[in-house]
């Protein structure tokens, strides 16, 4: 039965009998752990013990069950002991690229023939390339690679949109063992210089330009801003949409030498004289990095392994999405977003990636939906917020698109609203599997997500990820069921970071994670299991912006604050609005200037071209003082909570508490 009036009110849908008897996950229940029926919410949650109970037997399941290609070693050498313990199958060797290339199917009756990739963009372009093209040109593109001297741990980084150049630069660095790092095109150039200048790269790959509704956009631009700045970089290849002539760019000096631009064409065509052999790796063969959100200075560079993001990515894919072979993934996302990541990863379980290049609501309120259905795409995914918003709009995309072949709706980035649970099977469809899922940059992966045999009630993620001890804990630490409390995690796991660039010592990594509370990773989020064992978000109970699902950093805001003398200081926090939040931004004003509309304007201006949209507060008032702790610090948490109606726990930290009087009585002015 689907719909509602599943036994009760909040059940909005549940998988017939025979689906969910033939999901992946209850197969995959059946051979390995054959007393456990995920069928049902205890045998779910005994499936779940099992798999934290004794992680190197489930994780070495995971290996054997998706058939990873590589050697995982001994069964006794297998899984780390402990949260610090980074020592996950030590012996194993194997190449990420191969595996999600599918390298070794390719003379399999039709495998080389089927689609691999389907690179859209929303002028109507459309680029669609077999199993067997994509793994040709990857190969060419990693002995192009190794051509220009890129060895193991070398780091490649990307402006680019969600494209196939994206996608096929991503598996040529795995392939060679490099590390890919990626912004997507509407970063501004600050915020590329922020991240990219830390790691180092030797190679640099953006495109000429991209269309975001309706408009330019020109990523080699940012690129050619920034290059002073990333002396390292030895060559920039392009990709070219026009007679535009890059050896004119080659005057642009990085440093000690001169960068050199060349036309992706000439990777995309590379013939090396000698054959390729796939080289194996470590496990923890560093295999991308991706970034904080600067809350408290420049992002963090988290270094995620090949090996746990296969692992993972593949455990949520397959059993958490029931993914098969064939089936076709749409998320929407861009190439600064860990979905990105996540995305292409559906590779490895023989799905159809789609990427998007563009507005999801260009030209029209419903285009990627009308794409979805022309290209019979079983799991489609977004920002919550993207819901949300076309269910204010009165978008109703099972009256404009045929969506016999959805399966799954996925949805992350921030809480996905109730009504919204409403709204997709209102409007999308009745009999579609719901899967709200939340994980994050840091781990590449969720923490909590779908699962398929079971029922999606409303509000609510249905259920913690395999592998992963999840837990929420009170004020006293200790682990509650239907209360709020700090979301942590308090076993080890294979996507967990292998580092941070530069803190060799791991002091930034476990001060990230494991110092607010001693023991367990906390993740950040406050959160309440339900009683069920669901899960539903709240939010950040830290100080991160996260406007759309994107988080924000405040000290990228703050940065460009500065650059107005006219601003003494600033307090940048979140209010929630519509079920979302809105950025705004607090400033006391420097003696003897006021916040007039053009300062406000200047000031939106620097934050859209220097950061993003996302980053432009919809909101900035100006006050007469702000939070600040006994030692000096400006209180974001404590501006956040008084004007959500929220204590802030002890006010006796701060230096001057009586001005949260002001913010507790505040009432929102219009938005910019």
């Amino acid at each position: 039965m689907v719909g509602t009036g599943l036994n009760s009110s909040d059940r909005l849908w549940a998988p017939s009998p025979r689906r969910a008897e033939h999901s992946n996950l209850a197969q995959f229940a059946q051979r390995y752990a054959p007393t456990c029926d995920p069928r049902t919410q205890s045998g779910y949650a005994a499936l779940h013990a099992w798999s934290v109970r004794a992680p190197g037997y489930f994780w070495r399941a995971i290996w054997e069950e998706c058939g990873v290609v590589g050697d995982p070693g001994s069964i006794d050498a297998v899984a780390a002991p402990s949260l610090m313990d980074w020592a996950w199958f030590p012996e194993a060797r194997l190449n990420y690229a191969q595996n999600l290339l599918q390298v070794h199917r390719r003379h399999e009756r039709e495998f080389a023939s089927q689609p691999a990739v389907v690179a859209c963009d929303e002028r109507g372009n459309r680029c669609v390339w077999s199993r067997g093209e994509l793994i040709d040109r990857v190969l060419s593109v990693a002995q192009y690679f190794q051509s220009l001297g890129i060895q193991p741990g070398d780091r490649i980084a990307a402006v680019l949109p969600n494209s196939m150049v994206a996608i096929v630069g991503y598996l040529a660095s795995a392939a060679v063992g490099a590390v890919w790092s990626s912004c997507s095109p509407d970063f501004g150039s600050v915020a590329i210089r922020d991240r990219f200048g830390q790691i180092e790269p030797k190679l640099l790959l953006t495109s000429e330009q991209t269309t975001y509704n309706g408009k330019i956009v020109r990523p080699i631009d940012r690129v050619r801003d920034v290059l002073a700045h990333l002396p390292t970089v030895q060559q920039v290849l392009v990709e070219r949409c026009s007679e535009l002539n890059i050896e004119t760019f080659d005057e642009v000096s990085t440093g000690p030498f001169d960068a050199t631009w060349a036309d992706w064409q000439a990777a995309l065509n590379f013939q090396s004289p000698t054959p390729w052999q796939w080289p194996v790796f470590p496990f923890n063969q560093p295999l991308c990095i991706v970034y904080s959100s600067g809350t408290t200075g420049i992002p963090k560079c988290i270094v995620h392994g090949a090996g746990g993001t296969l692992l993972q990515h593949l455990k949520e894919h397959r059993l958490h999405c029931d993914l098969r072979d064939g089936d076709s993934m749409l998320y929407y996302t861009t190439t600064g977003w860990m979905m990105w990541n996540w995305l292409v990863g559906s590779l490895a379980s023989g799905a159809i990636v789609v990427a998007y290049d563009g507005s999801p609501i260009a030209p029209t309120l419903d285009a990627i939906w009308r794409l979805a259905s022309e290209l019979h795409v079983t799991h489609f995914g977004a920002s919550a917020r993207y819901y949300a918003m076309l269910d204010k709009a009165g978008c109703e995309p099972k009256g404009i698109a045929a969506l016999e072949d959805l399966r799954c709706v996925l949805s992350t980035g921030s809480p996905l609203m109730p009504e919204t649970f409403d709204w997709v099977y209102r409007s999308v469809k009745a009999d579609v599997h719901l899967a709200s899922i939340s994980g994050g940059t840091d781990i590449l992966s969720c923490f909590v997500l779908g699962n398929p045999s079971l029922p999606v009630h409303r509000g609510e993620i249905q259920v913690k990820g395999l592998g992963m001890d999840v837990q929420i804990l009170d004020a006293e630490r200790k682990k509650v069921v239907e209360e709020p409390g700090e979301l942590v995690c308090t076993n080890a796991f294979p996507s967990m970071p292998i580092h941070f660039w530069n803190d060799p010592d791991r002091t930034r990594y476990r001060r990230s994670y494991f110092e607010k509370i001693e023991g367990v990773w906390c993740h950040g989020d406050w959160a309440r299991e339900t009683a069920h064992g669901g899960f539903v978000i709240f939010g950040r109970s830290d100080a991160t912006l996260n406007p759309g699902g994107v988080r924000i950093g405040t000290s990228e805001i703050y940065q460009q604050v500065e650059a107005f003398p006219e601003i003494a200081e600033a307090i940048a926090t979140a209010r929630k609005f519509d079920g979302d939040e809105q950025i705004v931004l607090f400033v006391r004003m420097s003696p003897g200037h006021t916040l007039s509309a053009k300062l406000v304007q200047s000031l939106c201006s620097q934050l859209r071209s220097h950061c993003s949209p996302r980053h432009v507060p919809a909101i900035i008032e100006s006050v007469d003082d702000l939070p600040r702790t006994i030692s000096g610090k400006l209180s974001e948490i404590a501006v956040r909570n008084a004007i959500s109606g929220m204590a802030l726990g002890n006010d006796d930290a701060l230096a001057n508490p009586e001005c949260l009087d002001y913010f507790r009585a505040w009432k929102p002015r219009d938005s910019l």
